[in-house]
């Protein structure tokens, strides 16, 4: 079925749904690349307008990305909640976005709702709303998680403390942790980009985060991001893992190019879950995602990149992860080019996997050749505080050493919390008062040198 609409006698045609969806989307460089952008602001405004019209039981009757030949296109129709959908099974993708921003639609409906949407549904839903629509609908989403801490409860945002070093040298890693962790940063995860795959150094990373966990008592949890294979074989080993973590993608192809399937994800959690290291909740996958990912890899199908995207929120809904986040523009400018396609992806990919139920945070980042800077991120770290964002990066200096790209400090998330109240993990923070580091409203505070975390090594 194709899809038209006409501008005075000027008809614009759109052959089936892929192309309207792709068409619709905000311009940004990926989809140029990909050859499936709109090629005139005329056209885009035209297929948002045909868009507006499509009833969302279309996105149940025609798989962008067939059923037969894909399996996050099976998990999403295999796992779609029926009877959810049915308060908004009525609507059309423009009556959907109306409903999205009624003051009637609360958290609570949001939440009930959130099984019946498809990742289609949201991101075409997305293609319709201003940014300051995508914060407003946003932050009626709330998904809470827990481990050893309760992440995303309203009004919270959680921070993860990211000390990565070029040749994974542990002092100057602890280092970083004692920063981050005297700001206040460390209560979503402390994570860590390791430079190498041996096993004897990813050993080491993680008795040091449990070590440092242990001897503090510090309500947090760690991980090391390696591929998810090697978490596995080091849970055989018996080594410390609380999160275990993968990059997803939403198309089969793309996760296959990472070297994962849904039924390995499944194995990684179910391994996880065997350790029982979790205190309050047994939430043990960390996951990441991005625009971009399924073009880079030759997976998109056709498909425009915030769609296959969203779809990688169904991946991450059906393992029940603690934490989520789109590494927004790290995967460059050739799929988001400027500060201004960051921006919006970052509000885009935030909304969407919120409006699914997904635990999603943020990595505010971009590389040194793109079109962008540091007030660009100061844009997106403050509407996506604005819009109950889960959890940010918190890299010493904002610059990542071992990964070459420019990302959130920890003054960064100070500043977040400072302008927009926002608090910690609220077991993260009672440890940090127990500690004096903060005093009353958070805020970190000068400590003496015979601090215990400074006599730490």
């Amino acid at each position: 079925m194709t899809f038209h609409t006409t501008f005075d006698s000027l008809g614009y045609h759109f052959r089936d749904l892929k192309t309207l969806m792709a068409k619709a989307s905000p311009a940004r460089s990926g989809d140029m690349l990909a050859g499936v952008a709109a090629h005139t602001y005329e056209e885009r405004m035209a297929a948002r307008i045909a868009l507006a019209d499509v009833p969302l039981k279309r996105f149940l009757q025609e798989a962008l990305i067939p059923y037969e030949t894909d399996e996050v296109t099976r998990l999403i129709v295999d796992t779609h909640d029926a009877a959810a959908f049915a308060a908004i099974g009525h609507l059309t993708v423009g009556g959907f976005r109306d409903w999205l921003l009624g003051q009637c639609t609360t958290s609570a409906v949001l939440a009930a709702t959130a099984r019946g949407i498809t990742p289609e549904m949201a991101a075409a839903a997305s293609k319709l709303m201003r940014n300051q629509d995508l914060v407003l609908v946003a932050r009626k989403c709330h998904v809470t998680t827990r481990f050893r801490n309760t992440i995303g409860l309203p009004g919270h945002m959680a921070v993860r403390l990211q000390p990565n070093h070029p040749t994974d040298d542990m002092r100057g890693i602890a280092a970083s942790m004692l920063d981050g962790l005297l700001m206040g940063a460390g209560d979503a995860v402390v994570g860590i980009n390791p430079a190498s795959d041996s096993m004897a150094t990813l050993g080491k990373l993680w008795h040091l985060l449990d070590d440092v966990r242990t001897r503090f008592e510090i309500p947090m949890q760690g991980c090391v991001l390696t591929h998810v294979t090697t978490q596995i074989q080091a849970i055989e080993k018996g080594l410390p893992i609380d999160l275990v973590f993968q990059s997803v993608a939403g198309t089969e192809v793309t996760n296959q190019s990472f070297g994962v399937s849904l039924a390995l994800l499944r194995e990684a959690r179910d391994a996880a879950l065997s350790l029982k290291r979790g205190t309050i909740g047994d939430n043990v996958m960390y996951l990441e995602t991005g625009q971009g990912s399924a073009l880079s890899a030759g997976g998109h199908h056709g498909v425009d990149q915030q769609t296959c995207e969203a779809r990688a929120y169904a991946v991450a809904r059906e393992l029940k992860p603690l934490l989520v986040n789109s590494v927004v523009g790290f995967i460059g400018p050739e799929y988001l080019y400027d500060g201004k396609q960051i921006i919006r992806a970052g509000l885009e990919d935030h909304f969407c996997a919120k409006l699914l139920g997904v635990p999603m945070g943020c990595d505010i980042c971009y590389t040194n050749h793109a079109e962008a800077d540091q007030d660009d991120m100061d844009t997106l770290l403050t509407m996506l505080g604005a819009a109950g964002v889960t959890f940010i990066m918190g890299v010493p200096g904002a610059d990542d050493v071992m990964l070459n790209y420019q990302s959130t400090s920890f003054h960064d998330a100070l500043y977040a919390r400072e302008v927009l109240g926002l608090k910690r993990a609220p077991e993260f923070q009672q440890w940090l008062d127990r500690m004096a580091m903060t005093d009353a409203g958070g805020r970190p505070v000068s400590v003496t040198a015979d601090h215990p975390l400074l006599a730490y090594g």
